[in-house]
């Protein structure tokens, strides 16, 4: 565009099979400032096209006589508009003959942008390509808007379904990428000054950044969330922006939308090229902007579960015995197991106990219903119970009893379930109350294992619990109590990870740390729920 704000520099293709036409409008718009590409007819003006395209310069208009040799000007439209490089081009048709009205018509079902009748006035022809191409240009303006905002709106909504502050980095990057055509990085640095980073897919996946990298942004991000409010857009230049982040090795100028969650604890940062942001214009860094507010909103809830999941997990740890501390059971061997779910699901409320009793042995393994603090809060409670109700009762059955009204009395829109085992070390003889919970397995050392025929409500719904089941335990045998976040997996059966466990346990090698490490090693890998595993023998 030049000083009195006309188009200057554009291409203009110029179809027309008559010479002179063809010369003196080229010679208008060539002193106009605009580059001129003459052809003779519709295949001519394609096969250049065609070309162009190869080289990444499509005229910006073209100019199609209406009457040409080989098709006519409309079909020649119509063919544009068909091809997706093409489509976008402005074309306007002209006609050195009368025109009835319908050509007009004619023209505009094609897809043309206006209609010259030739002769014409050098500014009139001037005037028709200038509106041509900066209608053209506005479209793709907000063609590319639309595109960017509803990249934006499926960006949010992949960050707002990420699960954990890493899953979130990833598909923040990947979102700035696609908004800005740059490969692109985003950090959270949280409330333990723990660094996450993304990067999007488009940044060749070798000599990733460092450790040393990591830190220089972390303290970066410090320093930026000092004081601040709202989304600050800011450009940190190469030096002090470490190399590697967008392409591996290379040194950018890095721009950056920043923001700090609400309550002011945890930076986040989207960062791409500097240079490639260029292109996007103000529109594009006010999405980003807005990207960066839609990442910290959707970060604030993973951050403060991540909280809650450490304050469950200690909470765990403190009241579930550790294998070390466990009390003395005479006549029982006991190894018990405790995994929590792995970082990227919730908290359970799994639970185990192994309590001296007057009648022997009180084992119990169980489970709160649930995911979430609470859960883990009333497995506490519920544990403490059964500790104090064992000291003057040892029968399961009645355990389970009181365990359920215990539930219903103070938490009743919670359930439980458990196992309890009641086990003679002199004897063998074992009872067993399930409420809802998974049985114990009885395993052989002949190879062969068994789950006990025990079963009963959950707790928390008050219906009546069956006596207890009564067995008895050969000095050979090992009796296995677990939860189900060990075997249970979305989309299976779970009477197929039942046989899955009862077969895996048959095979183990002899002694109850090696069942236990067997089970684990087999099933315990990335699980969405706690594992509580507890495994005896007579001793």
């Amino acid at each position: 565009m030049d000083a009195k704000g006309k188009l200057t520099g554009t291409t203009v293709l110029v179809v027309d099979d008559m010479e002179a036409s063809r010369y003196a409008v080229g010679t208008v718009l060539s002193r106009a400032g605009h580059r001129v590409v003459p052809v003779a007819t519709g295949g001519e003006a394609l096969a250049e096209l065609d070309t162009r395209l190869l080289k990444g310069t499509l005229p910006d208009v073209a100019l199609v006589d209406v009457g040409l040799p080989d098709m006519s000007g409309f079909d020649l439209c119509r063919l544009f508009k068909e091809r997706p490089h093409t489509a976008g081009m402005p074309v306007v048709h002209f006609s050195a003959a009368a025109s009835p009205p319908a050509d007009f018509c004619q023209g505009l079902d094609a897809g043309v942008e206006a209609y010259l009748k030739v002769p014409a006035e050098p500014l009139e022809i001037e005037a028709v390509v200038r509106a041509a191409v900066r209608n053209a240009q506005l479209r793709a303006g907000d063609q590319a808007l639309v595109r960017r905002l509803t990249l934006l709106s499926e960006t949010i909504v992949t960050i707002q379904s990420a699960r954990t502050l890493q899953e979130l980095s990833e598909a923040a990057a990947e979102g700035v990428s696609r908004l800005t055509g740059t490969p692109a990085a985003v950090f959270v640095l949280d409330q333990d000054d723990q660094l996450y980073r993304g990067l999007s897919r488009d940044r060749i996946p070798v000599a990733l950044p460092d450790e040393d990298a990591d830190r220089a942004v972390a303290g970066l991000l410090r320093r930026l969330a000092r004081g601040q409010d709202g989304v600050q857009l800011t450009t940190v230049p190469a030096p002090l922006w470490p190399a590697g982040f967008f392409r591996p090795g290379v040194e950018h100028d890095a721009r950056l939308a920043f923001v700090v969650t609400q309550d002011g604890r945890a930076p986040v940062c989207l960062a791409a090229p500097a240079r490639g942001m260029r292109r996007v214009g103000l529109e594009g860094e006010a999405l980003l902007a807005q990207l960066a507010q839609a990442t910290a909103l959707a970060a604030e809830p993973l951050l403060m579960y991540k909280v809650e999941r450490h304050v469950a997990l200690t909470l765990q740890h403190s009241f579930l015995p550790q294998p070390h501390r466990l009390p003395e059971l005479p006549g029982i061997d006991v190894v018990v197991r405790y995994v929590p779910a792995s970082r990227q699901t919730e908290i359970g409320g799994d639970f185990y106990a192994a309590l001296r009793v007057d009648e022997g042995v009180l084992t119990a393994v169980g489970d709160v219903v649930g995911h979430s603090l609470d859960a883990a809060t009333v497995m506490v409670e519920l544990r403490h119970a059964l500790r104090a109700y064992a000291v003057d009762e040892s029968d399961p059955a009645v355990l389970a009893e009181r365990l359920d009204r215990t539930l219903r009395r103070y938490h009743p829109d919670t359930t439980a379930t458990v196992c309890l085992a009641l086990i003679d070390p002199d004897t063998g003889r074992t009872r067993i109350a399930n409420a809802g919970h998974i049985p114990p397995l009885i395993v052989r050392d002949d190879g062969t294992a068994d789950y006990a025929q025990a079963a009963g409500p959950l707790l928390g719904v008050g219906l009546p619990h069956p006596p207890a089941t009564e067995l008895l335990l050969e000095p050979t045998d090992r009796l296995l109590m677990v939860t189900d976040g060990l075997i249970e997996t979305r989309g299976t059966d779970l009477t197929a990870s039942l046989e899955q466990l009862r077969a895996a346990s048959s095979g183990a090698l002899p002694g109850l740390d090696a069942l236990c490490d067997t089970l684990l090693d087999t099933f315990g890998h990335d699980r969405e729920d706690d594992i509580a595993m507890l495994a005896l023998r007579l001793g």
